[in-house]
């Protein structure tokens, strides 16, 4: 059997979109799947668009989410150069391009500004789009010769027939025919020397023996001029696996401008790589049992590019963080603390047990920026509604709390111990004595201490981190706050 290679391709333009993203897993997980290779390859060869530091992003992001390529710029299989620019210097664009000039498969064209200009435009899917008219395929060689010994600037175009039709494959897709009259006949070579996208991506994945070619379905426009780029050298061509679209809620395109449409826009908003990734394999895939929770290893091991869908999938930020709570809960305490440790500062300033505190919000949040609103109270009492002492299920009203609270004073100020368990002993003691349900005396005294009615913890474990004289003080507070309004129900 051929050894399965699959590429990663990306162009550094900045972030890595969740698309992208998504096209590096899939062609990682064939690869990995099938035990073969997955490379990196960096196409660089539109200068205008490139970013400064976009390399790096692509190679931390790859790092991050467990995309450990086998071949690249830094990895030498064999097939390199990994990056187009170097690849450019070798010659290898223009050998090519000059070889299907030989064939008839291409010609020089020496069209300036102006005669393109003039070319008539038709509007294909939507596109306003200026057809080639052949012009320079008629040039003699005598004509061609000239123009280059006085270097006329000029391109290399594809030869395209424009009768007849030309079919391609792709698995999800099946074979798919389009009349050769759509067909341009599109640049090659650019004026600059450098390749196109389109044409460098076809000798790169034929030289560098690329098997399987993963991208979104966007490209299949294209991928007619592909085939017959492929049929014009003789070559066998990829297996094509073209994506769905990934749209938002309103099943618009994920805009790459969005404010999580990239592996670090997710990340700065406190998502972890891991349920990134996990969630990411799931936009427009499934397994057979419809699991939704996995780890790479399993990905691996149940990745079958067969079930990739056709239809759009649907960037659905509230599973991606009820999957990101999943994580977390299962999370490493110490793995945990030390991603949530910058949020508890920040929320945070007093001399407090942080690491008491992350684990009573260890499993309620879904992503670490809701730690804030779970904690703020540690900081400082909030102003709160009295109202919160009332509650028909504990059976509790402002005269009743205000009675526990003034019971229990006294014997909070006595007591040296605020671990949690001698305060709970404690509470538990006066429930045993006075013969009332837990919640009874629990409630407010939670109440008082955190002002919020809903708490990531206990009154007694709230207490522990608080310390005796910060916990009396709110206690003192909900005592004066109820006795000023009478006690009892409004």
């Amino acid at each position: 059997m051929e050894r399965i290679r699959t590429r990663y391709a990306p162009s550094p333009t900045g972030k890595m979109h969740v698309g992208n993203l998504r096209t590096a897993l899939y062609e990682f997980l064939i690869a990995k799947h099938e035990g073969g290779d997955f490379m990196l390859r960096i196409e660089d060869t539109d200068q205008e668009r490139l970013v400064e530091g976009a390399t790096e992003i692509i190679n931390r992001t790859l790092k991050m989410a467990g995309l450990e390529y086998d071949e690249g710029p830094d990895k030498d299989g064999g097939f390199g150069p990994y990056v187009q620019s170097e690849r450019v210097k070798t010659g290898i664009y223009m050998k090519y391009a000059k070889e299907l000039i030989q064939k008839g498969e291409a010609y020089y064209c020496f069209c300036d500004k102006e005669r393109l200009a003039s070319l008539k435009t038709e509007v294909v899917e939507g596109k306003e789009i200026t057809f080639y008219d052949k012009h320079c395929l008629g040039l003699s060689e005598e004509e061609i010769k000239a123009n280059l010994e006085a270097g006329k600037p000029f391109v290399i175009r594809q030869n395209n027939p424009t009768e007849g039709t030309t079919t391609f494959h792709d698995e999800l897709y099946g074979d798919i025919t389009v009349d050769n009259s759509e067909l341009d006949d599109m640049i090659l070579i650019k004026s600059d020397g450098y390749p196109t996208y389109n044409f460098a991506n076809v000798v790169d994945d034929h030289t560098m023996n690329i098997t399987h070619v993963v991208r979104g379905n966007e490209y299949i426009s294209s991928s007619p001029k592909y085939a017959r780029l492929y049929d014009a050298f003789g070559w066998k061509a990829p297996v094509y696996i073209h994506l769905p679209l990934i749209t938002d809620e309103n099943r618009r395109k994920l805009a790459k401008r969005g404010g999580a449409s990239s592996f670090e826009d997710l990340l700065e908003g406190g998502f972890v790589a891991e349920a990134i990734v996990n969630f990411i394999a799931l936009l427009g895939w499934s397994p057979e049992d419809n699991r939704e929770i996995f780890t790479l290893k399993e990905l691996i091991e149940k990745f079958d590019y067969h079930r990739i869908s056709r239809s759009p999938a649907v960037f659905d930020l509230v599973k991606l963080r009820w999957m990101n709570g999943e994580y977390l809960k299962a999370m490493d305490f110490d793995a945990f603390y030390e991603l949530a440790e910058p949020y508890l500062k920040k929320a945070i300033s007093k001399d407090l047990d942080l690491k008491k505190i992350a684990a009573m919000v260890k499993t309620r949040i879904e992503v670490f920026p809701d730690i804030a609103e779970h904690i703020d109270f540690f900081e400082k009492l909030p102003q709160y509604d009295p109202d919160m002492y009332i509650h028909k299920k504990m059976k509790t009203d402002r005269e009743s709390s205000l009675k526990v609270l003034e019971d229990l004073l006294p014997l909070l100020e006595a007591q040296e111990d605020y671990s949690n368990d001698a305060l709970y002993s404690l509470l538990s003691g006066y429930v045993e004595k006075t013969g009332c349900k837990n919640g009874y005396v629990m409630w407010p005294v939670r109440t008082a201490v955190s002002g919020k009615q809903m708490t990531p913890a206990g009154a007694t474990e709230i207490m522990e981190v608080l310390g005796k004289e910060e916990s009396l003080d709110r206690i003192r507070t909900g005592i004066s706050m109820l006795r000023g309004l009478g006690g009892g129900n409004p």
